[in-house]
């Protein structure tokens, strides 16, 4: 009588490792499956595909969450490997953070590629806004994306950062890139600046001239000019405000003049803040006419 082989008794083993060694088994002899399966005159690739995704699936969901590695294996052998990705869309970010993202999923064929993992990863990226994935098989994977447009650079005390029309933020600023991009200073900057930018359009000959949009008390805005002057706007009809200087100094050069502000807030009336220089200039000069005075007053005059 031929000796009887005893099964391993693997009864004091833990749970987990039990499991751990019933999928190591699985997997060898699914490898075996596979090289098999390659040597075989099978009929179409249809038929072969619908082989292997079906005892994939049927065989991932009894090996206790190992699906991925379970399919990679079937699919690997038989030419469903992921050999060719095609990016579209990306300009900011590169192709190989996708790639990596894409990959770090886990899977490594198109059979295993859970497409709804990749994706919430893509656009999960900074730049990144919407993401697509479409798998081509038997080995392709097409990727397209769509990106963040940025829209304005936000400042917070020191920190800058690249935001979209939304006030969602991108990026930070570090780069020479974007420059052009308008300034906006301050808290709620950031979500009230589209309202602003997309209105001061209508005052063509101001936009040039703002280096900064400076949010005060979340409530209204001053502009930074680029020759040092501030305009202060009102809370309520900023762009008319705006376009009333544009008027005045049209018609008087008023920002051509000595000034550091000017004042808008209150509707019935505009106030000029000189510059420290001109103030003094302007009390010497006062200062000057009332010595004249006095001394014509006493008959010695200078």
């Amino acid at each position: 009588m031929p000796p009887v082989r005893q099964r391993p008794d693997h009864s004091d083993m833990r749970p987990a490792g039990r499991v751990a060694m019933r999928v190591q088994i699985a997997l060898r002899r699914v490898s075996g499956y596979a090289r098999r399966l390659q040597a075989l005159p099978l009929p179409s690739f249809s038929v072969l595909a619908t082989v292997v995704l079906g005892s994939s699936a049927l065989y991932g969901m009894s090996s206790g969450g190992h699906t991925t590695k379970v399919i990679d294996t079937l699919a690997e052998p038989v030419g469903f490997a992921i050999d060719r990705v095609d990016v579209t869309g990306a300009s900011e970010t590169s192709q190989i953070d996708i790639l990596q993202t894409v990959y770090g999923v886990g899977a490594q064929t198109l059979p295993a590629l859970d497409v709804d993992a990749a994706r919430t990863a893509l656009e999960a990226m900074p730049w990144i806004e919407t993401a697509s994935i479409s798998k081509v098989y038997p080995g392709q994977l097409l990727v397209e994306v769509v990106e963040k447009q940025p829209f304005a650079i936000w400042q917070r005390g020191q920190d800058l950062t690249i935001i979209d029309r939304h006030g969602v933020p991108i990026v930070p600023f570090a780069t020479t890139r974007y420059t052009e991009l308008p300034l906006v200073v301050g808290a709620g900057a950031d979500t009230a600046a589209a309202d602003l930018l997309d209105e001061i359009e209508l005052v063509p000959e101001l936009k040039p001239r703002i280096r900064a949009y400076v949010r005060i008390g979340e409530r209204r805005w001053d502009l930074r000019l680029d020759n040092g002057v501030t305009v202060r706007l009102p809370e309520d009809h900023p762009v008319e405000a705006a376009a009333e200087v544009v008027r005045m100094d049209r018609s008087y050069g008023l920002l051509a003049r000595d000034i550091a502000a000017v004042d808008m807030r209150l509707p019935d009336r505009i106030t000029i803040k000189l510059t420290p220089e001109a103030k003094q200039r302007r009390d010497d000069a006062a200062a000057e006419r009332a010595k004249l005075a006095r001394q014509a007053k006493r008959g010695n005059p200078a």
